[in-house]
């Protein structure tokens, strides 16, 4: 059905992710403290960075300021676009046996040389904070919502929890199929009882399917890619992207053109990467807990009143 357009323009209302991020670092301070009560171990995040993104440069320094702003100390290992795959390797297994790290993050985008399935199978399933693992992956599309899940679409299901945004039953539309957006941010709707649709880059005519969607997101890593005749009138947006233009921070969505259309908009910045941060400062809380209890990564994390459960992500909204 096409859906009904009108000539009377209305202004988005702004998925605002600060009250919903200061909302998860309060959440992340008890958290540590209750975990540090219970168990006197401080979490500690490394951060592997390779080569000079700059969206990966900026992400570092956000996870960085938050991780300072409640008390989680926090290792930079940069190494240069021309690392071999083996140093970048050894870099990984070194943190793996590191007791003082119970959270490992590669930013994306690695360059084209190295291969991030192989990360992915060297980071320690119970220190894979960005869910990128092919265990977390799996229990994630298996519906355990107690799996260490990717951080970025677990801050975009906080937000649309956080104001409400209806999603069972709903139309939504994902653009793009990364492993750590696109594709796992299709797997969480669809737990959440919306009908999903995927678009990517040989999707052919993707505006006839953004213009049927009630919850259209945008992942894809490309500026102005979704333009006003693309969303269906009152549309929440969800703007994944960040990119830069002219040194200007900018997301995937032509923001200007689709508030006049969309019902609501994540802007950017200050939309799904500020949650983003806070989501992975509970990852690490709770991958610090799943450590110290020993959970062998063949196991399963229980449910209900456990531990696991207050200290993790599952109830983030």
């Amino acid at each position: 059905m096409e859906p009904v357009w009108t000539d009377q323009p209305m202004t988005a209302e702004r998925l605002d992710g600060r009250p919903v991020a200061r909302a998860l670092r309060e959440r992340a301070r008890d958290e540590l403290q209750r975990f540090q009560n219970v168990y006197s171990v401080t979490p500690g995040l490394a951060i592997v960075l390779v080569g000079d993104d700059p969206s990966a440069h900026a992400y570092r320094d956000a996870i960085v300021k938050a991780s300072a702003g409640v008390e989680i100390p926090t290792r930079v290992v940069s190494l240069p676009a021309t690392v071999e795959q083996r140093r970048l390797n050894r870099a990984i297994i070194e943190l793996n046996d590191d007791e003082a790290i119970h959270g490992i993050l590669v930013l994306q985008p690695l360059p084209p040389h190295l291969t991030r399935v192989e990360i992915a199978d060297l980071i320690d399933p119970l220190k894979d904070i960005d869910g990128i693992t092919t265990y977390n992956a799996g229990r994630l599309f298996h519906d355990d919502r107690d799996a260490l899940a990717p951080s970025t679409p677990s801050g975009g299901m906080a937000l649309l929890k956080h104001y409400e945004i209806p999603l069972a039953g709903r139309h939504a539309v994902v653009i793009g199929r990364s492993p750590v957006v696109g594709r796992p941010m299709a797997a969480m709707l669809l737990a959440e009882n919306a009908t999903v649709t995927t678009c990517h880059s040989r999707t052919a005519d993707i505006a006839s399917f953004t213009r049927q969607a009630d919850i259209l997101v945008a992942a894809v890593g490309k500026p102005n890619t979704v333009s006003a005749e693309m969303v269906k009138p009152g549309a929440t947006v969800v703007d994944f992207g960040v990119n830069f233009l002219d040194g200007q921070m900018t997301g995937d969505v032509d923001a200007a053109s689709v508030a006049e259309v969309a019902g609501w908009l994540t802007p950017v910045p200050g939309g799904t990467g500020r949650v983003t941060t806070a989501i992975l400062l509970r990852n690490t809380i709770k991958a610090a807990t799943l450590r110290v209890q020993r959970k062998p990564a063949d196991g399963c994390v229980s449910g209900g009143d456990s531990e696991d459960e207050r200290f993790g992500v599952s109830d983030a909204e």
